[in-house]
């Protein structure tokens, strides 16, 4: 175990320490797939020792796996420069819904790290943007194209004078449009801006990313010992303590769907005990990253099962259950208003606290923006080609597994879409287990993915998340399909068949592995008793739920 897990950590750091995405795209998948094999071969190991020493493991590995990706700047995303801006624009006092990050009235905010100049314009990942204040124009007239005031009385200096200017870029993304980011994680930029040295620049960000990646460690292993196999759950916990997406994703990229994921980890895991708690921490979730909002369906697992379990009611003669007026025609009406009024009280229970936090969250930036909150939210959706008509589905490789079934899928993907997901719902609201909400939110969101097929590879944290909750491995499949597509398509051209394959074997796996259980589900003996479990379940075999062992009582012999 420690072989394999010190191999795993020494391969990401290597990975760290190179700097293959713009180069060599196709040697950085090889050392991707090297640590994912290692990880598979650690995640199987680890089955075999007890709860108590697989925890040790999990938990220091956690720490050990995350730590690697300190190691390097980010390698594949330039979203933490972004997060970095977010923070600093709060500080200064000003809302980071109001202004584009290029816009001239934050351009007192800019510094070389953020905005390099000259020569440093020239590496990968750099974005022009209109000079700074106080900055040459060539050719510019004092009044020509007077930039808007500062926010906060700053006085406007953007009169130029004539002559060559200096190139200016920024490593922010989108430098152009507002920010998309929802409230709570707008919370944690500026947390982490304030609580970062002076002079920092993404460390603080990729410090944090590593400890929300361990802290939902940690949440995963206290749910472990409360489930009826500890030493199975404790072995789980390390699906997503050592996923090289972790180190990849939520710390060197410094993601903040760590913060999502983390508060959705904890959410599902409260449901079933604290609906309230559970509601108000999936709400959190979404508002820190709106992905999140796919499992809420997960969190009202089987609200809609009508199937009596009280053992009570069972033995309850058929004359007192029945109604008087049980052959009137108003008896379905009533009996389905009153299943309708059990489903809306623990539905009510998580979904309003949810929504509740989410609208608080956004209070205070509503009331202090002069923009919206929304941000480039309705530009990103057309960006990435989800928009209905959207021309930008064929280049990004949307909906890829959908195309293969007739083409130009986005005139017609949506509604698709909108319709699986909605059976998918339905299924999970009739049929999930309450008590294992986390299995529910697994196929919705894994569901989610495979037709939608998104590009990056870290909305997949979400899903590493869940697996390691429900232990269906065969999921793992979707965040190596989200690098195939990010990363592996660049090394050959017209890559896009690389992201369709990568999502075509993810669900191919995830079918086998259903099917699997199934026949293993089928061929399995009867329990011996009424109300015996799965060994994932919580009551003994041959006696009820939460009723004690009863042993045989032993004969006393005289002497």
């Amino acid at each position: 175990m420690a072989t394999l897990l010190g191999s795993l950590i020494a391969v990401l750091a290597l990975t760290f320490r190179r700097d293959d995405f713009h180069t060599a795209p196709g040697v950085l998948s090889r050392w991707y797939a090297l640590a994912w094999v290692l990880f598979a071969a650690a995640a199987w190991t680890v089955r075999r020792l007890g709860a108590r020493h697989a925890a040790v493991f999990v938990l220091v590995g956690s720490a050990a796996v995350a730590a690697t990706g300190l190691l390097a700047p980010p390698r594949t995303s330039t979203d933490a420069y972004r997060y970095a801006w977010d923070g600093r624009v709060q500080a200064a006092g000003i809302s980071p819904y109001d202004y584009a990050p290029e816009d001239p009235a934050l351009a007192p905010l800019r510094d070389p790290w953020l905005f390099p100049k000259g020569s440093a314009c020239q590496g990968p990942d750099r974005a022009p943007v209109r000079p700074a204040p106080g900055s040459p124009t060539p050719d510019a007239h004092p009044r020509a194209n007077p930039a808007p005031d500062h926010p906060h009385g700053t006085p406007d200096h953007t009169r130029g004078t004539s002559g060559p200017a200096e190139p200016q870029c920024t490593r922010l993304n989108r430098p152009a449009v507002h920010t998309i980011y929802p409230p709570v994680a707008e919370g944690y930029f500026l947390l982490v801006h304030r609580s970062a040295p002076s002079g920092s620049t993404l460390l603080p960000l990729q410090t944090g990313g590593a400890l929300l990646s361990v802290a939902t460690t940690a949440v995963l292993l206290a749910a472990a010992r409360r489930r009826p196999d500890p030493r199975l759950a404790t072995a789980r916990a390390a699906l997503w303590a050592w996923c090289p997406a972790v180190p990849v994703e939520a710390v060197n990229n410094a993601h903040v769907d760590a913060l999502g994921v983390l508060l959705t980890v904890a959410g599902l895991v409260a449901v079933p005990r604290r609906r309230a708690l559970g509601g108000v921490l999936l709400g959190a979730a979404i508002a820190a990253k709106l992905l999140p909002a796919v499992t809420l369906p997960g969190a009202l697992s089987g609200v809609l099962a009508t199937k009596t379990t009280n053992p009570k009611a069972a033995k309850t003669p058929k004359a007192a259950k029945t109604p008087k007026n049980a052959g009137s025609p108003a008896a379905p009406i009533t009996r389905i208003r009153r299943a309708a009024a059990a489903a809306m009280r623990p539905a009510a229970a998580i979904v309003l606290p949810a929504a509740a936090v989410v609208a608080l969250g956004y209070l205070p930036y509503v009331l202090l923006s002069r923009s919206s909150v929304l941000g480039y939210l309705t530009g990103y959706v057309a960006e990435e080609g989800y928009e209905t008509g959207s021309t930008a589905a064929d280049d990004k490789n949307r909906y890829a597994l959908l195309r293969l079934l007739h083409p130009a899928p986005e005139s017609w993907a949506l509604p698709v879409v909108a319709a699986v997901l909605l059976m998918v719902v339905a299924w999970v609201l009739l049929r999930g287990d309450p008590g294992r909400p986390w299995r529910g939110a697994l196929v919705v969101t894994g569901t989610a993915f495979l037709l939608m097929t998104p590009g990056y590879p870290w909305y997949a944290l979400l899903v590493v998340a869940l697996v390691a909750l429900d232990g269906r491995w065969e999921w793992l499949g979707l965040p190596l399909a989200g690098v195939a597509q990010y990363v592996t398509a660049r090394a050959v051209d017209d890559g896009a068949w690389v992201g369709t394959l990568g999502y075509a074997v993810a669900g191919a796996a995830i079918m086998t592995g259903w099917a699997v259980r199934a026949l293993r589900a089928a061929s399995a003996p009867p329990p011996p008793g009424p109300h015996a479990e799965a060994p994932d379940g919580a009551a003994t075999p041959g006696s009820p739920p939460g009723s004690p062992t009863i042993r045989p009582r032993r004969r006393r012999v005289p002497r």
